[in-house]
C-alpha cells in the first residue's frame, strides 16, 4: 500500500490553455486548471451539478505534451500527487495553494 499514500486521479475539462514556463536549465513547467463535475440528487430529489476546479502542475515531458496537445475545453485524465504549499504575496500576506503534481497524462475525446 505504500504506492497509494499520496495518489490523485482526475478526469476533467481544461479551463484555459496551459501556461508554460521555460527555465534556463532547459526544464519546462506547465500550469493548467481542470474542472471536474459531480451530479447527484439532493434530499428533495432535485438534480444538482457541482463543479470543482483543480490546479495542475507538470514538469518535463508531461509539460511538453500539455503545451503541444492540450487547449481550453480539452478533456484529459491525470494522475499525480497532492501538494500543499504557501508563499507570501506582494502585500506580504501568506497565501496557501493546493496543487496536483502530474506524473501521468491521458488525452481523451477528439
Amino acid at each position: 500500500m505504500t504506492a497509494l499514500r499520496n495518489k490523485v486521479q482526475l478526469i476533467g475539462h481544461v479551463g484555459q490553455d496551459p501556461e508554460i514556463k521555460n527555465f534556463e536549465t532547459g526544464r519546462k513547467l506547465a500550469n493548467v486548471t481542470i474542472a471536474t463535475n459531480e451530479v447527484y440528487k439532493n434530499d428533495n430529489g432535485e438534480k444538482i451539478e457541482e463543479t470543482q476546479w483543480h490546479k495542475l502542475v507538470a514538469w518535463g515531458k508531461t509539460a511538453e505534451i500539455l503545451e503541444k496537445y492540450v487547449t481550453k475545453g480539452k478533456e484529459i485524465a491525470v494522475e499525480g500527487k497532492l501538494v500543499h504549499r504557501s508563499y507570501d504575496d506582494k502585500n506580504g500576506d501568506k497565501r496557501y495553494v493546493t496543487e496536483v503534481v502530474v506524473n501521468e497524462l491521458l488525452l481523451l475525446g477528439k
